[in-house]
C-alpha cells in the first residue's frame, strides 16, 4: 500500500470540546491545523454531554453580579482533589479559564448562558461557592453548519423527547410543569411545534442544545478558520524523529498519510470509557472490564492515552477515582441496540429512595451522581454485582418521571412490557418482583415517609445541602427532596454504574505536554480532555468539570503551540515498550 504525506503546523487528533479548543485557538493565531477524527461523525463526547462547563472567576459571573472571592477557587479545588492537587495545573486552569471564554465568546461563535445560582456539588466546603462557576452552552441553530449538520454526532436518545434535545435548566423546568402551568404548557407547545416542522423541513430538529450546541458551535468556530476536518479517520502510529514527536500516521480512505507537524500533536480522543482492559486495570466495580455500563461513544478505546504511552507518556494508575462516576440504567432501543441512560437529577425529586438488594437505604439520593456511585460501591461491597433500585409511587413516577420513563402524558407500557420499568400493586408486590426483602423495603419506605413529614431525613440528610435542593422541587416544602412514598402502584428501575468521562489521563503540564514518568516533556506531543489526567484528582466538584477545563486547556495549548518552536531532533525518547496502538 503506498503512503501519503501532507506537512501542518499542527495535528489535532479528535474533534469534542478540548480539541477543537485546541485547533480553533491555534488556527486563530495563524498556525496551519488539521483536524483528524476517528468516527465518520464529529463531536465526540461533547457532543452527548450536557454541554455545561465549571470555570471560576469569569467575565460572565461578573455580569451577574458576583465576585469570585480571591483564592475560593484554589482552596476548593485543592480540597476537591486532595492527593492529586496538581499545583501548577491548577493555577493554570484558573488563570486561563476566564481568558478562554473571552476569547470563545469574543472572537467566535461559541457562546454561553450563566444561571445566577447553580451550586457547586460541594458547596458547604472550603473555597465552594452557591453560584457563578457553572454555565451552558446557549442553543444554537444547526443551519448555521450548512451541510456539515448531518455529521454532527447526535444527543443520548435516552436524553431526548420525540428525537428533540431539551436545553438544561429553565427549558427542563418547563417541560416538567407542562400541565401544571399556563405559561410552561405554552412554551413547551411551541418548543414541540418548531421541532415538527424543522423534521419536515430538514429531516431532524435544527435548534442544538447542550453539548450538541457546544459541539455544533466549536465546529462552525472552526469552519469559519478553513479548519481541514478528516473524518472517519484514525492515528495509527505517532512519528518520532530523535526526543520529538513530529507527526503521525493517519489511516485517510483506506490510505495511510504520514502528517507531518512543525509544532506538535494534540491528542484528543476522549479518553477510554470503552477500553475493556483499561477498565478492568482501573474500575474496581468492573473486575473483568465488562460490569459496566457507559454513554459514551463507542469508539472512545483509550487510543489517546496508548499514544501517548508508546512514546514515553506516562497514566496515572493511583487516581482515587479513574472516572466520573454516574449511576445508570440500561434499556432496549427500537433497533435493538442497547441504551444507557445516565440519572442525573431524578434521584434528588422528592418520593424516590434507592436501595440496595438488601432491601435498605445506603446514601443520601440526592448526592452527585459521582458521590452516589461511590456510597453504592462502598454498600455493595463482597456482592456479587454492584447495583440498586430507584423506587417511588405512581403519583411521583406521572410527575416527574424516572430514568428513561417520561412523566405524564406519555405512556409508560412499553418500560413495563421490556422489564425496564417492574410494578407491584403493593411494595410486598413489587419487593417480590425485584429480589429484595419486603420487611426491610417497607421499613425503609416507612422511615422515610415519617421524615418527609418533617423534611428532616434522620438517615442520609437528602435535601440537607445547596446542590441537593437545587436539583429538587423548590414548590415542595419543607425540603424539597422528600415526599411520601404511599400510593401505588409502585415502580422500581435497576441501577448500575456507569460514567460520562474517564478522568485517569497522560500526565501533562501546565501548558499541555505530555510528561514521562519522571517528569520529563515529551517534545513535540500535547494532551487535552479526557487523554489528559483530570485536574479534580479524581473529584467531581461542580456541574462541567470536565468540559470547563476541556475548552481552557484547548485553549492553552493552542497558544502554547503558537509560541512553540518547531522541534529539534536530538537523542529519543522510548519506553521499553514501544508498541503502538492498533486502532486509534
Amino acid at each position: 500500500m503506498s503512503k501519503q504525506e501532507t506537512e501542518y503546523d499542527v495535528l489535532v487528533v479528535g474533534t469534542g470540546a478540548s480539541g477543537m479548543a485546541a485547533a480553533v485557538t491555534a488556527a486563530h493565531e495563524g498556525l496551519k491545523v488539521l483536524v483528524v477524527e476517528k468516527a465518520p461523525v464529529y463531536g465526540g463526547t461533547t457532543a452527548r454531554s450536557g454541554g455545561w462547563l465549571w470555570i471560576p472567576g469569569t467575565r460572565l459571573a461578573k455580569e451577574q453580579g458576583i465576585e469570585e472571592p480571591a483564592g475560593a477557587a484554589r482552596a476548593y479545588l485543592q480540597h476537591e482533589a486532595t492527593t492529586h492537587f496538581d499545583a501548577a495545573r491548577v493555577d493554570a486552569f484558573i488563570e486561563n479559564g476566564p481568558k478562554a471564554i473571552d476569547f470563545f465568546t469574543g472572537k467566535t461563535c461559541v457562546q454561553f448562558d450563566m444561571p445566577p445560582v447553580f451550586p457547586d456539588y460541594h458547596a458547604e466546603a472550603p473555597g465552594g461557592q452557591p453560584g457563578g462557576r457553572s454555565m451552558v452552552t446557549r442553543p444554537f441553530d444547526a443551519r448555521e453548519l450548512g451541510q456539515r449538520v448531518a455529521q454532527l454526532a447526535p444527543p443520548v436518545p435516552e436524553l431526548t423527547v420525540f428525537g428533540m434535545m431539551l436545553g438544561s435548566g429553565k427549558e427542563l423546568w418547563h417541560f416538567l410543569r407542562a400541565f401544571k402551568s399556563l405559561e410552561s404548557f405554552w412554551y413547551v407547545a411551541k418548543r414541540f411545534g418548531g421541532h415538527l416542522l424543522d423534521v419536515m423541513r430538514h429531516g431532524r430538529g435544527m435548534t442544538l442544545t447542550n453539548g450538541n450546541a457546544l459541539a455544533g458551535r466549536l465546529a462552525k468556530a472552526g469552519m469559519d478558520l478553513g479548519i481541514p476536518v478528516w473524518l472517519d479517520s484514525p492515528v495509527r502510529k505517532l512519528i518520532v524523529e530523535g526526543d520529538a514527536v513530529v507527526g503521525a500516521t493517519v489511516m485517510r480512505e483506506g490510505t495511510p498519510v504520514d502528517v507531518r507537524v512543525r509544532r506538535g500533536v494534540v491528542l484528543a480522543c476522549g479518553g477510554f470509557p470503552y477500553d475493556i482492559e483499561r477498565r478492568r486495570q482501573l474500575f474496581p466495580h468492573a473486575p473483568t472490564g465488562r460490569e459496566h455500563f457507559t454513554p459514551s461513544p463507542a469508539l472512545n478505546t483509550g487510543d489517546g492515552l496508548r499514544l501517548g504511552e508508546s512514546v514515553g507518556g506516562w497514566v496515572d494508575p493511583t487516581i482515587p477515582n479513574a472516572a466520573a462516576w454516574c449511576p445508570t440504567s440500561v434499556t432496549r432501543r427500537k433497533d435493538g441496540s442497547e441504551g444507557v441512560m445516565p440519572h442525573f437529577i431524578d434521584r434528588a425529586k422528592p418520593g424516590v429512595i434507592a436501595v440496595t438488594r438488601q432491601g435498605r437505604r445506603f446514601t443520601n439520593e440526592a448526592l452527585s451522581y459521582h458521590d452516589f456511585v461511590q456510597d453504592l460501591v462502598r454498600a455493595c461491597k463482597g456482592a456479587p454485582e454492584v447495583s440498586c433500585w430507584l423506587i417511588c409511587d405512581h403519583p411521583h413516577l406521572r410527575e416527574y418521571g424516572l430514568g428513561c420513563v417520561a412523566p405524564f402524558p406519555l405512556p409508560i407500557g412499553k418500560h413495563l412490557r421490556s422489564g425496564y420499568l417492574r410494578r407491584g400493586r403493593s411494595l410486598e408486590e413489587l419487593a417480590g418482583k425485584i429480589g429484595v426483602p419486603y420487611a426491610a423495603l417497607q421499613e425503609e419506605v416507612d422511615t422515610f415517609n415519617r421524615d418527609a413529614a418533617t423534611g428532616v431525613d434522620t438517615k442520609f440528610a437528602k435535601g440537607s445541602t445547596a446542590y441537593n435542593r437545587y436539583q429538587g422541587d423548590s414548590l415542595v416544602q419543607p425540603n424539597p427532596c422528600m415526599a411520601p412514598i404511599r400510593k401505588g402502584p409502585f415502580y422500581a428501575i435497576r441501577l448500575a454504574v456507569g460514567e460520562i468521562g474517564t478522568f485517569a489521563g497522560l500526565s501533562t503540564d501546565a501548558s499541555c505536554q505530555v510528561l514521562t514518568r519522571d517528569g520529563r516533556p515529551v517534545r513535540g506531543l500535547y494532551a487535552v480532555g479526557n487523554d489528559a489526567a483530570s485536574i479534580m484528582g479524581g473529584n467531581y466538584p461542580g456541574a462541567g468539570i470536565t468540559l470547563g477545563p476541556a475548552l481552557t486547556f484547548g485553549y492553552v495549548a493552542g497558544r502554547a503551540l503558537a509560541r512553540q518552536q518547531p522541534p529539534a531532533t536530538a537523542q529519543a525518547v522510548h519506553p521499553a515498550d514501544t508498541r503502538q496502538p492498533a486502532h486509534a
